[in-house]
């Protein structure tokens, strides 16, 4: 643990900020306040070290050499492997694979698992708050098999209709798509209890959760997921990285979905037979330094504790929601009892990409915009939200500050 880390017993996030150099910078002459999380966390100081060291130390290919670097840096990858087990209460590394982020991890899942498994008239259930990348996979797979994709309504809460999941899946259901935590909303959804219901019917169920991993404690088994993705541009780690867990029955029966070095066990222009898994599913030179990258942002995130970051954030969710429901104008998008990191707001008279150029002058940066959420605006009839979302460094002075700014906006478009 370095000399800035955090107690377990008390935790201080301005310790925990001052790991990151990043944020003692300025922005338009202002101290930067950064709440765009969901969209990518700042590295504290021991992730770029740790890519530094890499680079630095250990630079060689994986697997593949009997050299002394390659070695080195082959354990310092399957770290990675193992600190994203870790994360996930995965104990066989087998079932841990990784990708370029979660879209990347969903899109495998839809282009070997759903290419060989969906045919027509099988059904895909998806939430109406998925993000994209765990919609247009789906989409191409459906048009593809003849497959129909059925949504999980949501309310004007932000949460999954009561009662619709029973509804909605069912016989034909083959496989449930559901994000953990919405990336334009917030909401925490109940993912064991829809899982339970897809296992009920013989279904698959995938997990989305590029936006739980930063916030809470995760167990797949105790989720019900047969796959998980997650991103770690998310969690403190390098961008280009993240990784998908699947069950190894699972990932073992699937096709691999590139084709290339690494992934293979023997090669003849006659025939190719594959690696066992997860080579099967890693082709060509991965992003080796991002694997280090993600096993140290993994261990920092561990250490600090996810109980203690996610109550912080909780804290600061409820103080930011209190008042921005204070200012006038002010309507928050995504009421859900449950939520974790995000308050997504718009201002009577100001569309979202002017709030979030006001906000950028003041020297905090929020995102603006739909999200990669389209659905979800449509269905509470907005062209988009300005969103400010929390991580482990973020104060109650961030929110004061976010708060100043929105002041000022306010004054202006309510002339």
């Amino acid at each position: 643990m370095s000399e800035l880390a955090v107690e377990k017993s008390v935790y201080d996030a301005d310790a925990v900020r001052a790991q990151f150099p990043i944020l003692h910078r300025e922005v338009h002459g202002k101290p930067l306040v950064y709440l765009d999380n969901a969209a990518s966390t700042q590295k504290p100081q021991v992730v770029i070290d740790a890519l530094d060291d890499y680079y630095s130390r250990l630079n060689a290919n994986v697997h593949r050499g009997v050299h002394r670097l390659s070695q080195e840096a082959t354990d310092a990858y399957e770290y990675g492997r193992k600190a994203v087990g870790r994360l996930l209460g995965v104990d066989d590394d087998r079932q841990i694979v990784f990708t370029r982020g979660t879209t990347e991890a969903i899109n495998l899942v839809a282009m070997s698992w759903g290419m060989a498994n969906l045919g027509e008239g099988d059904e895909i259930v998806l939430s109406g708050m998925e993000h994209h990348s765990n919609i247009v996979p789906w989409q191409l797979v459906a048009q593809a098999k003849g497959a129909v994709i059925k949504v999980l309504p949501i309310g004007d809460d932000g949460a999954i209709v009561p009662g619709a999941a029973e509804d909605i899946i069912g016989p034909r259901t083959k496989l449930l798509g559901i994000t953990h935590v919405s990336n334009a909303l917030g909401t925490i959804n109940p993912v064991r209890e829809l899982a339970d219901l897809a296992h009920a019917q013989g279904a698959v169920v995938l997990v989305d959760g590029a936006q739980a991993a930063p916030h809470v404690a995760i167990d797949v088994d105790a989720l019900g997921a047969d796959f998980y993705a997650i991103s770690g541009h998310k969690i403190y780690a390098p961008t280009g990285i993240g990784a998908l867990y699947g069950k190894a029955e699972l990932l073992e029966a699937m096709p691999p979905w590139q084709g290339g070095g690494e992934m293979i066990r023997s090669v003849s222009f006659e025939k190719t037979t594959y690696a066992p898994i997860p080579a099967k599913f890693e082709a060509g030179t991965p992003h080796i330094a991002g694997a280090v990258g993600l096993g140290a942002a993994i261990d920092w995130l561990l250490d600090l504790g996810l109980d203690a970051v996610a109550a912080h954030e909780d804290a600061l969710l409820a103080y930011a929601t209190e008042q921005l429901l204070a200012l006038p104008g002010v309507r928050i998008i995504g009421t859900a009892p449950h939520k974790a990191g995000v308050a997504s707001f718009v201002v009577d008279g100001a569309h979202p990409h002017d709030i979030g150029t006001f906000l950028d002058m003041a020297g905090v940066a929020i995102r603006t915009g739909h999200h990669c959420a389209q659905p979800v605006m449509t269905h509470f009839g907005i062209p988009a939200t300005a969103r400010a979302s929390f991580a482990a460094y973020n104060t109650r002075s961030d929110v004061d500050a976010l708060i100043k700014a929105l002041g000022r906006v306010i004054e202006v478009f309510a002339r």
